[in-house]
């Protein structure tokens, strides 16, 4: 896995995707071998290719 954000990114984190805003907060299902599943509020279930994205993490209060 490379050495970005994705690499820690556990199920139950809070990420958005940088060229997908409208997408909303999504909640990482799984991340397994640079693909990863995330719930996104306004898109559904989307899987990722850790190699080509790299997601932002979202800390809530």
């Amino acid at each position: 896995m490379s050495d970005s954000v994705n690499a820690i990114l556990e199920p139950g984190m809070f990420v958005r995707h940088p060229d997908r805003p409208d997408w909303g907060l999504g909640q990482v299902q799984s991340n397994i071998a640079d693909r990863i599943t995330v719930n996104f509020e306004n898109e559904g279930k989307v899987v990722i290719d850790g190699r080509r994205v790299t997601l932002i993490m979202e800390f809530l209060p």
